[in-house]
């Protein structure tokens, strides 16, 4: 299966970061395509998009100066299928692709995405004090997966805080 493509662009608003793509996402070929997953809704619950977008108009959000990527490429049904390499190498690829696209904010969409690119034991949800890559605010957030238990306001309450940086 095919990776999915990153959507990315110099001077970003703001970049999410998932942990890889879901195998319905990398076949679909855009983020946050499989239907349990509650991303586009959060987005819109929270203010962040101005209406609620689909996972197949996710490159619109581009022109809107929000970008896409995740820490490991690789497709799989779960995140818990990463391996420990695959964070490795993929906190180092990460770090080299926020230092080019120099988002404002780094949206990291699940705690241990953060956890895994910062080498950090452990992280409120937020913002987080200091920054791997000067410049470029980080900022975690819930996993917007249906396995998540956290309730979709709960959840939508932390992106709402986005907007103070944007």
């Amino acid at each position: 299966m095919q990776p999915l493509k990153d959507l990315l662009a110099k001077d970003l608003t703001l970049l999410f970061i998932g942990y890889n793509p879901s195998l319905l996402s990398a076949e679909a070929g855009h983020h946050y395509a499989n239907p349990n997953n509650r991303f586009w809704k959060i987005l819109f619950q929270a203010g962040i998009t101005e209406r609620l977008y689909s996972p197949f108009e996710d490159e619109k959000l581009l022109e809107k100066g929000i970008g896409f990527t995740n820490i490991v490429q690789r497709p799989t049904k779960a995140a818990d299928e990463i391996t420990r390499k695959e964070y490795h190498t993929g906190s180092d690829e990460l770090r080299s692709k926020i230092s080019s696209c120099k988002p404002k904010i780094a949206c990291f969409v699940g705690k241990g995405v953060y956890l895994a690119y910062s080498g950090k034991k452990k992280a409120p949800w937020g913002k987080q004090e200091g920054s791997v890559i000067n410049g470029v605010i980080e900022f975690a957030a819930p996993s917007s997966s249906g396995l998540v238990r956290m309730k979709l306001e709960d959840i939508a309450d932390i992106y709402k805080k986005l907007h103070q940086y944007m």
